[in-house]
């Protein structure tokens, strides 16, 4: 059994150059902080929890949940801090020991700011919403970005002071790095410019479909640097704001109507009566056709003595730019025709080559 001046000795003496009574007490402290901060901050989070339901609006509940994970961890590099200080290291420890408290403080603060974002995004575009403003409402993902991009620069820029370096110093030291820094700025900057002519100009919003080059699919995000699309294979690419604002756009989703076009081709037999007769059946079964656009053009017309068919030219628009819409809707003009010819026993053509064999008869 250890007797009192054997735990007297223990105690006095020193660990790593710390003090082992110091330590001890420094680990009691910091049991009893982590055990207290975890009832205290379940209680009072409890409370809060069950105040913000009673409110009508739902922000509070909102800012209470974006703020719980870094409060937790703040709270919890608070204990350590207190429980370092009580180890009685000499100044030049505790000095260091405020810089990190204080780095930390930093992140968990820029940390909250970064969460709470969310909800200026979505005020924002709540706002635009009821003003009925498409640029705001453009404007929200840059924005959105923008706001994230400066609470981490902000953050990372104070940490650095904290530790006593100066950024100008650091940017203005760099010498040739700096001027590789500013020339691949260039083609950021370029890209920025790309994406702000894209929020201006509008030429589409997210959600659109679109044909950007050899690109065609969804646009997913619009940002500072890249502008994102879907294909429709379901792969993502990133294209480059300066090469978007430099390259003809086609948006599908802004057209409202869609064209069908094609050739029926039907044989060289058919007489002339049944030909003209299918191309005026067709042309009055597209014009009382519900999905057939009226205010387009619509053309139906025998135009072409084929190699192998008498060619009737068919071009009108369909109501919808829906790709499945679309779609449904040629079928049923393609069924259609396809009844037309029956009714009349026209047969469609299909590629075919006549091949005369010359017999020369000798006398005998």
């Amino acid at each position: 059994m250890i007797t009192f001046k054997e735990f007297q000795d223990f105690i006095s003496q020193t660990l790593l150059g710390i003090s082992v009574k110091n330590l001890l007490i420094a680990l009691l402290v910091l049991f009893v902080l982590l055990f207290t901060k975890k009832i205290l901050t379940k209680t009072i989070l409890k409370t809060a929890k069950a105040f913000t339901k009673k409110t009508k609006t739902k922000i509070d509940d909102e800012i209470l949940n974006i703020i719980e994970p870094p409060l937790n961890s703040f709270l919890t590099v608070l204990c350590f801090y207190v429980s370092f200080l009580v180890l009685s290291l000499p100044y030049e420890y505790n000095i260091i020991a405020s810089k990190i408290f204080f780095s930390f403080a930093i992140f968990f603060a820029s940390w909250a700011f970064y969460r709470a974002e969310v909800i200026f995004s979505r005020s924002m575009e709540a706002f635009f919403k009821k003003k009925n403003s498409e640029i705001g409402l453009s404007f929200v993902p840059f924005f959105n970005k923008f706001i994230k991009t400066t609470i981490v620069v902000v953050g990372f820029i104070l940490i650095v002071q904290l530790w006593g370096y100066n950024i100008g110093a650091i940017i203005t030291g760099l010498g040739i790095g700096g001027l590789a820094v500013a020339l691949a700025a260039k083609d950021t900057l370029a890209n920025m410019f790309g994406g702000l002519t894209i929020i201006l100009d509008r030429p589409f919003k997210l959600g659109d479909w679109v044909k950007i080059g050899d690109i065609e699919g969804i646009v997913e995000d619009i940002g500072f640097r890249s502008t994102r699309i879907r294909t429709f294979e379901k792969s993502l690419i990133s294209m480059p704001n300066s090469v978007i604002a430099n390259t003809a756009i086609e948006n599908f989703s802004r057209r409202g109507i869609r064209r069908i076009t094609y050739k029926i081709g039907i044989t060289y037999d058919t007489p002339p009566d049944k030909v003209k007769e299918a191309v005026d059946k067709i042309r009055e079964m597209l014009i009382n056709h519900p999905n057939i656009s009226k205010e387009a053009t619509l053309l139906v017309y025998f135009t072409e003595f084929a190699d192998s068919s008498l060619n009737i030219f068919v071009y009108c628009f369909t109501n919808t730019a829906v790709w499945d819409s679309y779609l449904k809707i040629r079928e049923d003009v393609n069924l259609r025709i396809m009844k037309i010819m029956e009714e009349l026993g026209i047969e469609f053509a299909f590629p075919s080559m006549s091949v005369y064999i010359e017999k020369n008869v000798k006398p005998s």
